[in-house]
C-alpha cells in the first residue's frame, strides 16, 4: 500500500516537522477546498493511505489542541439532507501521535466564523478527502483558532 500526506498549504509542513518527524511518507500540497482536492486527488492510486494533517477552527476546544478525527461531514447549517457516514482510520498505530481529543470534522466550503456546533473541528478539505475512497484515510488537525479569521492568520499566515 502507498502512502501520502496531503496539506493544503505549504505553511503546513511545519506541522509535519512538528507532529511527523520520523515519517518519510511523500507529502502532496493540494490545494484549500473541495475544487483543489478533487483536482489534485483523481489520478492518485486508491490503494493509498492518505494522511491528511492541517489546521482546523473550532468552537471551544482550546487553540494548539491536536485531534484525531474520527469522522468527516459537510457543514450546510441551513439545510438537511442525506449524505453517506465518513468514517476515518484510526492513526493509534506508533506511526503517529496520540492526539488530545477525538473529534468529528465538519468541512465547509468557506472560514466558519460561528457555529453553535461544539466539541468538533471546522475544514475545508477533509470531507472530500474521505469522498475520494482511499483505502485508508486518516487525519489530524490541530486547532488553530476559536471561529475567528483574524487568529487562523496570525497563527498560520494561510489563507487570504
Amino acid at each position: 500500500m502507498e502512502h501520502l500526506i496531503l496539506i493544503a498549504e505549504e505553511g503546513e509542513r511545519d506541522l509535519i516537522k512538528k507532529y511527523l518527524p520520523t515519517t518519510d511518507w511523500p507529502v502532496l500540497v493540494t490545494g484549500v477546498g473541495g475544487v483543489n482536492i478533487v483536482r489534485a486527488l483523481r489520478d492518485i492510486d486508491k490503494d493509498t493511505h492518505v494522511l491528511n494533517i492541517g489546521y482546523a477552527g473550532s468552537a471551544n476546544f482550546d487553540i494548539g489542541t491536536l485531534v484525531e478525527v474520527t469522522e468527516v461531514r459537510t457543514n450546510h447549517p441551513n439545510c438537511k439532507f442525506n449524505e453517506p457516514q465518513l468514517l476515518l482510520d484510526s492513526i493509534d498505530d506508533g506511526l503517529f501521535p496520540i492526539a488530545n481529543r477525538k473529534a468529528v470534522c465538519y468541512t465547509n466550503s468557506d472560514f466558519v466564523l460561528q457555529s453553535d456546533y461544539k466539541d468538533c473541528v471546522f475544514d475545508m478539505e477533509l470531507a472530500y478527502i474521505a469522498a475520494m475512497g482511499f483505502a485508508k484515510t486518516s487525519a489530524l488537525k490541530l486547532v488553530s483558532d476559536n471561529l475567528s479569521l483574524h487568529a487562523y492568520h496570525e497563527l498560520t499566515n494561510g489563507v487570504q
